[in-house]
């Protein structure tokens, strides 16, 4: 069952919950009519968010939460994402494609958020991520 538009759901900082996660996205890109290719950036952008705020923000402390929720509203879907972390300075990441990080296996995750969402948007020092897609 999905949410009310601008309701949030929060699950526990474990990756088995990213599955919780994948159900939100399905049966919200259901609901909206969401074509293909835009439920494929919509899933990789978001998760690569969720596993950012599990492992980065909370740092994989199952104590803490995530918190998850969409809005739906002039022709945008906007997913946000949110830690309990002490946020991290967004401004400033190392490119993953500079020759020096290619090799690295972490670092990507923002690059693709941003490659992916029509918006990216960091609020509260980079604890929360606003990802907006376009419905065309």
């Amino acid at each position: 069952m999905i949410p009310a538009r601008g309701q949030k759901i929060k699950i526990e900082s474990s990756a088995e919950n990213l599955r919780l996660v994948e159900r939100l996205i399905e049966d919200v890109c259901e609901v909206y009519n969401i074509s293909e290719d835009n439920y494929g950036n919509i899933l990789i952008a978001v998760t690569e968010a969720v596993n950012n705020a599990i492992y980065h923000g909370n740092g994989g402390n199952p104590k803490k939460n995530v918190h998850i929720g969409f809005e739906n509203g002039n022709k945008k879907l906007t997913f946000s994402v949110s830690d309990e972390g002490t946020g991290f300075d967004f401004m400033s990441l190392p490119d993953p494609t500079d020759p020096n990080n290619i090799e690295k296996v972490n670092g990507r995750g923002v690059f693709l958020m941003k490659h992916l969402a029509d918006k990216v948007e960091f609020n509260h020092n980079g604890k929360e991520v606003l990802l907006t897609f376009n419905l065309n």
